[in-house]
This record gives C-alpha cells, sequence and structure tokens, in this order.
C-alpha cells in the first residue's frame, strides 16, 4: 500500500461504518451516518492545512494566535453519491466552496465520460477535495482526477468511506501524487466490480432508489 493512502482507525468512525454496511440500516439512517461519518473523516483530510501567525485581542490582552494561511479550499462531489458527503464537510469547513463533477462510463469502451462539470471559478487556486463514497475500480476516481488537472488544478485529495484494493491501486498508479483517505478499505471486487463486503450500491442507499 502506497505511503499516500490513509485509512482511518477511529472507534467512532469504525462504529458508523458497520452501522453503514447493514442492510437493515433505513435510507434516513444511511444518509445521516454518510453525514457523520464525512465529518469525522475532515478532521484527518485537513490535519496537513498549514497556519499562520496573527495577533487576536482578548478580552484581556493580545494574544498570539494561529489561523489557517494556506490556499483555500474547495469540495468536488463525484455525482451523485458523493453528494452524500458534502454536508458534513462543510459542517466543519463551512468556508469552503462546492463544485460538482458528473461521470459515466461508456458502454462499448467502459471508458469514464464526463457529462457535467461545474467548478468555483477560482477552483485552480485552491485544495480541492474529491468526495465518493465507493473507491471500486479506481476508473471514474482516476478520470475525475484527470479532468480537474485538465482545469489547471494542482493540488488534489480524494475522499471515500469503502475502498477496495484494486480502486486504490489504480488510482495511486496514476495519480501519485494524490492522497487517497478511506475510512475502511475492503477484500477485493466482485465479478460485477461491487466492493465485498461492502455496503451495496451507496447513490441508491443514499437517495432510496434502486
Amino acid at each position: 500500500m502506497s505511503d499516500n493512502v490513509f485509512i482511518f482507525d477511529h472507534p467512532l468512525i469504525q462504529h458508523k461504518i458497520s452501522l453503514l454496511r447493514d442492510k437493515l440500516t433505513t435510507t434516513k439512517e444511511f444518509r445521516e451516518l454518510v453525514n457523520e461519518v464525512s465529518l469525522l473523516m475532515a478532521y484527518e483530510v485537513t490535519r496537513s492545512l498549514p497556519l499562520k501567525e496573527i495577533d487576536i485581542e482578548t478580552p484581556i490582552a493580545v494574544a498570539r494566535s494561529k489561523v489557517l494561511g494556506g490556499k483555500k479550499l474547495a469540495l468536488v462531489p463525484i455525482l451523485r453519491a458523493g453528494l452524500g458527503m458534502v454536508d458534513g464537510m462543510l459542517q466543519l469547513i463551512p468556508m469552503a466552496k462546492v463544485g460538482h463533477i458528473g461521470l459515466y462510463r461508456d458502454p462499448e469502451t467502459r471508458e469514464p465520460i464526463e457529462y457535467y462539470c461545474k467548478l468555483p471559478t477560482d477552483c485552480a487556486d485552491r485544495e480541492v477535495i474529491i468526495l465518493d463514497p465507493m473507491l471500486a475500480t479506481g476508473g471514474s476516481a482516476s478520470a475525475a482526477v484527470s479532468f480537474l488537472k485538465q482545469r489547471g488544478i494542482t493540488s488534489i485529495k480524494f475522499v471515500c468511506l469503502i475502498a477496495a484494493p484494486e480502486g486504490v491501486k489504480r488510482l495511486t498508479h496514476d495519480h501519485p501524487d494524490v492522497p487517497v483517505f478511506c475510512a475502511a478499505l475492503d477484500e477485493k471486487l466482485n465479478d460485477h466490480a461491487y466492493i465485498v463486503p461492502g455496503l451495496g450500491d451507496a447513490g441508491d442507499r443514499l437517495f432510496g432508489t434502486k
């Protein structure tokens, strides 16, 4: 596993991931859990943000304090399942702007095709966090990173809930400069490219569709 891959072992995250896996978890509960796990993951995903020192006048005296001093942030969920992770992240980093990217797989070539992309106008000057609950084959994730790089974005992180080894290998091979954060690394992909044991189709479970 690449040194650029981070798998969270926090007890609260692991507990909530177990609840997400349960097929009896309702749509409402699933949506709330994705929101909560995303918020918890945001603490570690933002751990490396640079700081700068400023003077703050407290009611007692002037304090030398630290505030964020690096690039501003942008969240870019991959439609549609990535939408479920946005609100949790925004609770911790409400100043982040939000873009969206939509991909589909060509039925003949099986290559990811971009059908929608709307980004903040200053996205190239921001640190971009791509959100997608599942990292399965890695094809869509790798394509999303490529599409962002083509638009001049150089500072990118990828955040997911569940990853398969195949997806992690593909993404880190194609983009070794992009850190990958996941709450759980599962066993494998099955013949239908579903993560095993996984949690099913995250988009369907988030939005109550089949």
